[in-house]
């Protein structure tokens, strides 16, 4: 992979890179599919996330039928990662073999409480498995780790935020969801149908190749198509 064009080639990592790196005691491998599929085979060294997902209600670690999916309070991801042998120090690569949706959620989700020291393996668990490179069944060797995150709270546009940005021309909503959800033909079980007043639309498969893999376009390819849409440095960007 070609990280040439990148503003933060940083974040993205190769299935050449983390082969390198996979004994390294400060990298931990995580694995961001259903366990069910993680207990068939995994990157060998990779953790599973242990815990219905990265996101929960507040209330607790069940997630209700149709809820809104809300990042996992700060307490009990902090178990989690902990348990998982996650540190101030790791060094985490996430995957998935979803076209990077759950892994790039997890980084996400990471920097929202202080941890950036996060890589996206490009093209995840079929470019990983199509090359033929280490698997397992196993989990990794335990470790013991001390995490205190810290929330990042310009990590995340809080609903009166996005209120107040309605109309203003500096930003930018950047709908990322399906086309059908994008005109209001599917409401995926919402009580209301529709878009944010003055969105652009770009599905967020359009910036994956399609290969089996599906890695991330190439860095002029994808900075031409957010051009196309309006998204540009100049702009404040909120996505949904």
């Amino acid at each position: 992979m070609t990280t040439e064009g990148y503003a933060h080639p940083e974040l993205l990592c190769d299935t050449e890179w983390l082969g390198d790196h996979l004994d390294d005691p400060n990298v931990r491998v995580v694995d961001c599919d259903q366990f069910m599929e993680y207990r068939r085979a995994h990157v060998r060294n990779a953790a599973a996330i242990m815990a219905p997902h990265h996101y929960v209600k507040e209330s607790g670690y069940e997630r209700a039928p149709k809820a809104h999916p809300l990042v996992m309070p700060q307490e009990p991801f902090t178990d989690l990662m902990m348990r998982m042998g996650i540190d101030d120090n790791t060094t985490v690569v996430t995957y998935d073999q979803s076209a990077s949706l759950y892994a790039a959620r997890f980084w996400w989700v990471l920097g929202l409480y202080g941890h950036t020291n996060v890589k996206v393996l490009n093209g995840g668990w079929r470019k990983w498995f199509d090359e033929g490179r280490p698997l397992s069944i196993d989990p990794p060797p335990a470790r013991d780790t001390r995490w205190a995150p810290q929330r990042q709270a310009d990590w995340v546009c809080t609903l009166e935020d996005g209120l107040a940005a309605v109309g203003d021309p500096g930003t930018l909503f950047l709908d990322v969801r399906s086309a059908a959800e994008w005109d209001g033909s599917n409401d995926r079980g919402n009580s209301r149908a529709g878009r944010i007043p003055g969105a652009v639309h770009l599905e967020w498969t359009d910036l994956m190749d399609t290969d089996r893999a599906r890695s991330f376009l190439p860095a002029d390819k994808m900075r031409a198509i957010l051009a196309e849409r309006g998204v540009t440095p100049d702009k404040r960007i909120i996505t949904y």
